[in-house]
C-alpha cells in the first residue's frame, strides 16, 4: 500500500492557492509498492514499475529502407552512371543468404535484410533497368537508404524508464522488441459516489426538481483511462451519518474514495462533516474557478476527495488535484496535465478574483476559441471543449495571444 506522511492538519481561513494544495496532497503520497506483470493488450494507462531494457537490437539486422537495388558503394563511378548486373532478389522476411560481389546488384524490398557486401540502396524510381542490368546514377552517398542494426535501439538500453504511463506508442515499442509482458504498479482501487437528495440515476423516473447524475459517469471514464479499478457506489442522500458510514466502509477495500456534491457551505452540504467523522480533514476550498469548494482528507492510509457537484467544477478539480495524486500513487514520473501551445482566435477575459480554467476548443492548426458559456453547470460547452486555458484573475487575453492549453483528452 502506498504510504502517506505524518498526521494531516485541518485548514481554515483564506482560499488555498492551487499549487499549495497540490503540494500538500502530493507530499503525503509515496508510490504503491505492489507490482504485477501484465500482457501488453490492456496495459494502456498502467505505470511502469521498473526500467524496461531492450532484449535485442532494433532493427535486429541491417535492412533496406526502400524498394530498390542494393549495391557496393565502392563499385560506383564518381563522375558517371554505373551499370551493374542484377544477380538476385530479396523480399522482406527472406533469409539474407545472398552475397554481393564486385559489379553486381541485388533487387531488394523495404525491410529486407541487406545482403553480405552491400552497403547502399538505390530507390527503384531513380534507376534504369535494362534486362539483367541496372543503371544507377552518380552522386548517392555511402550508406544511403540502409538501416543499421541497433540504430533505433541498442540491446540493453533503457527504452521505458520506471514511472512511464503506458500509451499506445510505448506498447508498440515493447512489441517491436518482442516483449509480451511488462511490470507495472498495482492497479489502484477507487470508489466513487455522488451525493444529493436531488440527484437520480439516468434512466430512472425524474420526479419534481430532480436532476440526472452525470458526475459518476464522468469520473469513471477519467479514472479508467488512468488505469484505476473503479467501484461505483451509486448515489447517497444528504445525511452526514450515512455519508460518514459510506466513507468508512469504502475505505476498507479501496485506496481512494471520491465523492461529488455536498462540499460547499450550504445547510445540506454534509461531505466535509462526513470526512471529519470518518477520518481527518486536511483542507478544503481552493482559489480557482470553477471548483472553489473541494475537500481533501484521509482515513488511515486512504485518501478522501470531495469534489463539487457542478459537473465542470468536478472535472476541473479532478484534473488539477485528484489526477496528480492518482498518478503519484502509481509512481508516475510526470503528474502534470499535458500542456500544448496555441494561439487565441478570440479574446478570453477573467474579471473575477480567482484563476479561471476556461473551456476552449482547439482546432488542428492550434487556434483556440471559447467552447461556449463558462458557468460551472453548463455541460454543453464542456462537451464541445477539448482543453482548458488558465486565465489569471483580472486578466484579459487578447486575440492572437500565445497561450498554453491544458488537454485532458491526451491521457
Amino acid at each position: 500500500m502506498a504510504q502517506l506522511t505524518d498526521d494531516c492538519f485541518a485548514f481554515s481561513g483564506p482560499l488555498l492557492r492551487l499549487e499549495e494544495m497540490e503540494r500538500l496532497i502530493l507530499e503525503r503520497i509515496s508510490p504503491v509498492p505492489e507490482t504485477e506483470r501484465v500482457r501488453l493488450h490492456g496495459a494502456r494507462g498502467r505505470v511502469v514499475a521498473a526500467d524496461v531494457k531492450a532484449p535485442v537490437d532494433l532493427p535486429p539486422f541491417d535492412n533496406s529502407a526502400v524498394d530498390g537495388y542494393a549495391v557496393r558503394h565502392a563499385d560506383l563511378a564518381a563522375d558517371a552512371d554505373t551499370k551493374l548486373t542484377i544477380v538476385g532478389r530479396l523480399m522482406a522476411g527472406a533469409r539474407a543468404g545472398l552475397a554481393l560481389d564486385r559489379g553486381h546488384a541485388i533487387r531488394i524490398f523495404t525491410g529486407a535484410a541487406m545482403p553480405r557486401g552491400a552497403d547502399t540502396v538505390f530507390m527503384q524510381e531513380d534507376v534504369t533497368v535494362e534486362g539483367s542490368h541496372v543503371i544507377v546514377p552518380k552522386g548517392l552517398k555511402l550508406g544511403s537508404n540502409r538501416r543499421l542494426a541497433g540504430e533505433d535501439v541498442r540491446m540493453g538500453a533503457v527504452v521505458l524508464p520506471a514511472g512511464t504511463v503506458l500509451q499506445a506508442q510505448h506498447i508498440a515499442l515493447l512489441a517491436a522488441l518482442g516483449i509480451t509482458e511488462v511490470a507495472v504498479r498495482r492497479r489502484l482501487k477507487v470508489a466513487i459516489f455522488s451525493t444529493g437528495d436531488e440527484v437520480v440515476e439516468p434512466g430512472t423516473p425524474r420526479a419534481g426538481a430532480a436532476i440526472y447524475d452525470a458526475n459518476r459517469y464522468l469520473l469513471a471514464e477519467l479514472l479508467e483511462r488512468l488505469g484505476a479499478a473503479v467501484t461505483d457506489l451509486g448515489i447517497l442522500a444528504d445525511d452526514a451519518d450515512r455519508l460518514a458510514a459510506a466513507l468508512r466502509e469504502a475505505a476498507t477495500g479501496h485506496d481512494l474514495i471520491i465523492t461529488s456534491g455536498g462540499v460547499s457551505t450550504g445547510e445540506a452540504d454534509y461531505v466535509r462533516t462526513a470526512v471529519e467523522r470518518a477520518g481527518s480533514l486536511v483542507f478544503w476550498r481552493v482559489a480557482i474557478k470553477p471548483g472553489r469548494p473541494f475537500v481533501f482528507g484521509r482515513r488511515d492510509q486512504k485518501l478522501l476527495f470531495g469534489l463539487p457537484g457542478n459537473p465542470v467544477s468536478a472535472l476541473v478539480t479532478f484534473l488539477m488535484l485528484v489526477r496528480p495524486a492518482l498518478l503519484r500513487w502509481q509512481g508516475a514520473r510526470q503528474t502534470a496535465l499535458p500542456a500544448h501551445p496555441g494561439v487565441l482566435a478570440e479574446p478570453l477575459k477573467n474579471d473575477g478574483p480567482r484563476r479561471h480554467f476556461m473551456r476552449v476548443k482547439v482546432d488542428p492548426a492550434g487556434r483556440v476559441s471559447s467552447a461556449g458559456a463558462q458557468a460551472s453547470h453548463v455541460l454543453s460547452s464542456l462537451a464541445a471543449a477539448n482543453g482548458l486555458v488558465d486565465v489569471p484573475p483580472q486578466t484579459a487575453l487578447p486575440q492572437g495571444a500565445a497561450i498554453q492549453v491544458l488537454r485532458w483528452d491526451r491521457d
